[in-house]
């Protein structure tokens, strides 16, 4: 029976593939710091630890304790326009506690080191976003993710670690924190509209993204170390029909049964239009067919009419506040 640790299992998209390998047969061990996740998303059959990818004494403890098959390396604070203002954290947290994991990867010949990377990476005006594209970050957070990547890489060619790397983009679904006002909009129109608030758009709303549905990403994360094939390779994965910001907040409102008012702020600096090919991962793990934008929104809003609305806490280490969206400094 494989044992796999999973960093950021409270997390998203982290408790969605601890699931898919509990299903599968892993023993699964759960590392989070619970800053973005919350222990009741942990399955009930995984080992919880509470603490951080940056403790590299705690690190060292659990991969003796444990002797892992896999690492799938999910923990990280993805807030792409706030990464500009918290650069000190983004890469303490994204790049040194990445770093950390892989050397202790290296030093107990870890079968494979699975890392859930971005689109992030691509930067702006490469569309479709090709894995065999020249990635040119924008944000200190894609350049923290591009860094890993860089590292595994090389890892990979000095030690030996076999990797893999997947490039999500704009994922929603069951588990996500919804009062992270921060980052996920699908999570922030949900929660404004049960709030009773308006929905915050930045710009005019004619930013285009795809949105990706959970469940069209976390199985083949999950199930990608047993796709030999995959191993030491870079794959984006999510849906390929891109919507406009205003698309997505009248679907939001459309699945939820509620009217809902627009608040147009001031553009924030972002990529204006992302979305990305994916047909080597559909070639590499046979994909057919991925949901609809409505069906995906739709099983989220039924998840979260049963949890509810959620106050988001504002973050308490803001190290830049020129240039920070006023929004953001609101209670």
């Amino acid at each position: 029976m494989a044992v796999s640790l999973v960093t950021g299992g409270a997390g998203f998209i982290g408790a969605h593939v601890t699931n898919e390998l509990i299903e599968s047969g892993h023993t699964v061990v759960v590392l989070d710091d619970l800053s973005g996740g919350f222990e009741d998303n942990v399955h009930a059959k995984a080992i919880f630890i509470n603490g951080s990818i940056t403790d590299h004494l705690l690190l060292e403890k659990l991969f003796n304790d444990y002797k892992f098959d896999y690492v799938y390396h999910l923990a990280a604070y993805a807030a792409e326009g706030l990464s500009h203002f918290i650069k000190r954290f983004n890469y303490t947290n994204n790049l040194i506690g990445s770093v950390n994991l892989i050397n202790e990867s290296v030093k107990h010949k870890i079968k494979c080191f699975v890392f859930t990377s971005s689109i992030a990476v691509y930067g702006k005006g490469q569309l479709p976003m090709r894995e065999d594209m020249l990635p040119m970050p924008e944000d200190p957070y894609g350049i923290s993710k591009l860094a890993v990547e860089m590292d595994l890489k090389c890892t990979n060619e000095m030690f030996g670690l076999n990797y893999i790397i997947f490039r999500p983009h704009n994922v929603y679904g069951e588990y996500q924190n919804i009062g992270d006002k921060y980052r996920n909009v699908v999570g922030i129109f949900m929660n404004q509209l049960m709030l009773g608030d308006p929905l915050t758009i930045f710009g005019d709303g004619n930013q285009t993204r795809a949105f990706s549905y959970i469940k069209d990403v976390a199985p083949y994360i999950a199930k990608s170390v047993d796709v030999p094939s995959a191993y030491n390779t870079i794959f984006n994965i999510g849906a390929d029909e891109d919507f406009t910001v205003n698309e997505l907040a009248s679907t939001v409102c459309s699945v939820m049964g509620l009217a809902g008012k627009m608040r147009y702020l001031e553009a924030r600096n972002e990529v204006m239009h992302a979305y990305a090919d994916h047909a080597k991962v559909q070639k590499a793990f046979n994909i057919n067919s991925i949901f609809t934008l409505k069906e995906g929104l739709q099983r989220m809003a039924d998840w979260v009419k049963t949890t509810g609305s959620r106050k988001s806490n504002k973050f308490q280490g803001i190290e830049i506040t020129e240039k920070l969206p006023k929004i953001w400094m609101e209670d």
